[in-house]
């Protein structure tokens, strides 16, 4: 068992690791009457790959409350956070 032990912890850690956050700001608009916001969203693992992949993702979060993608502006990590939050206001992490 001890062997086993060092590649365990390699293993946990790789899987930890690979876990970070991934975040993407956004512009969407709602019609009759024209309303615009722009948004803050945390993603998955996948939708981190591309904007297209994050553009799918983030339509799809927001649609129900009949908002429609715009633009996909950057995708990031929690570092880019703190700046977005206050420009983000009621949609920052509301998807």
């Amino acid at each position: 068992m001890r062997p086993f032990l060092p590649l365990l912890a390699v293993l946990t850690l790789a899987a930890t690791t690979s876990q970070a956050a991934c975040f993407a700001d956004y512009k969407a608009k709602r019609d009759n009457p024209l309303k615009l916001h722009y948004g803050v969203v945390e993603l998955p693992d996948t939708a981190c790959v591309s904007r297209a992949s994050a553009a799918d993702a983030i339509a799809r979060r927001i649609a129900p409350d009949g908002w429609q993608l715009l633009t996909v502006m950057q995708i990031f990590d929690r570092s880019g956070l703190d700046q977005r939050k206050a420009s983000a206001g009621a949609y920052f992490l509301r998807y």
